[in-house]
């Protein structure tokens, strides 16, 4: 049985394996013993803490296989970017040069570096490990997300967004970087992306252009990747274009892959997700629906068959060892969101 469930201290060695195999881009989980250390410290300490508003609180998850204890994958929710650190973006939009006594009209796109997205939610830190990359895994792992935050919507903001990994090749490449180093930066992609993970971000400030880039001038390898995503990354923005995010033309600052958001009430998944009152006894059905407890510290998700329409609306069949993992008894009401 695979159960999603809040990260802890003892998770340390799984989490690095994750890192590692994450590979270059995948920012939010670098390489470094303190900080893995510290995002577990910080994530416990979030779901602890008592709060009414999105803060600085941080959760991480992560995909247990109950059978084998192995780490299966993590996934994390950030409450409130760009409160202590700046969060930067590149916007992508369209400036006008036109002469009407020339008789000349002329679209262009630019990239304008701004912080538009400071305050919002972020959906951040998903990695599925490859040889678990089947059934309903990859979607428990980002869906539980949303019933999360829609049971707590007091931890979180009104609008949620999610970072994609943009284009770079196994040496952590990145052709929009290349060209950002070679005018402005005199570091490799791996090493900006490395500074970032671990928080030293003062650099972007200081480095970056103020001014807006025109994309035409770009090398055309940079521009054919603006606002596009890794190869293993599509899975996750098809699954989140599903769930009604969009792409509002904000890019990563790095590798230019696209940023996409959406309103917590505007989400698939939460729209269709309701509450039930736990029974115990014989599960039976073969329609795949994910069921989350309702608690904070002990959050459990996991995806159950059962037959919904044929019973009570106001209830759900469990079997004794799934209403165990979900730490839930009878009588207990979970929230039940069709996958």
């Amino acid at each position: 049985m695979m159960v999603l469930r809040p990260i802890r201290q003892q998770d340390y060695q799984e989490l690095l394996v994750i890192a590692e195999e994450s590979g270059h881009g995948f920012t939010s989980l670098p390489l470094n013993e303190e900080l893995l250390q510290n995002k577990i410290t910080r994530s416990i300490e979030s779901f602890a803490k008592p709060t009414a508003k999105a803060g600085d609180e941080g959760y991480l998850f992560v995909l247990e296989d109950s059978e084998t204890g192995e780490i299966a994958g993590t996934c994390g929710i950030e409450a409130a970017v760009g409160l202590d650190d700046a969060f930067y973006h590149y916007h992508l939009s369209k400036v006008i040069h036109s002469s009407r006594t020339l008789g000349v009209y002329k679209a262009v796109d630019i990239l304008t570096l701004c912080n538009d997205y400071t305050g919002a939610t972020e959906l951040c830190t998903l990695f599925l490990k490859e040889k678990y990359r089947h059934k309903f895994n990859g979607k428990l792992l980002s869906k539980s997300r949303f019933l999360f935050i829609n049971q707590h919507r007091e931890r979180f903001a009104d609008t949620v967004i999610a970072e994609m990994r943009g284009v770079s090749d196994e040496q952590g490449n990145s052709p929009f970087w290349q060209w950002l180093e070679e005018h402005f930066f005199c570091m490799d992609f791996p090493t900006a992306d490395y500074l970032t993970g671990i928080g030293q971000k003062v650099f972007i400030a200081e480095l970056m252009p103020k001014y807006p880039i025109y994309v035409n001038l770009l090398s055309k390898e940079a521009q054919q990747v603006v606002g596009q995503v890794h190869t293993n990354t599509r899975p996750a923005i098809e699954l989140l274009k599903s769930e009604g995010f969009t792409f509002n033309g904000y890019v990563d600052i790095f590798d230019a892959g696209p940023t996409v958001e959406a309103k917590v009430d505007n989400i698939r998944t939460i729209i269709n997700s309701g509450l039930r009152t736990v029974v115990i006894g014989e599960s039976q059905g073969n329609s795949a629906v994910m069921v989350a407890n309702q608690s904070i510290e002990d959050y459990r998700a996991l995806v159950v068959e059962v037959d919904l329409d044929g019973g009570d609306d106001a209830e759900i069949i469990l079997t004794q060892s799934t209403a165990d993992a979900l730490k839930v008894s009878s009588g207990d009401t979970v929230c039940v969101a069709a996958l």
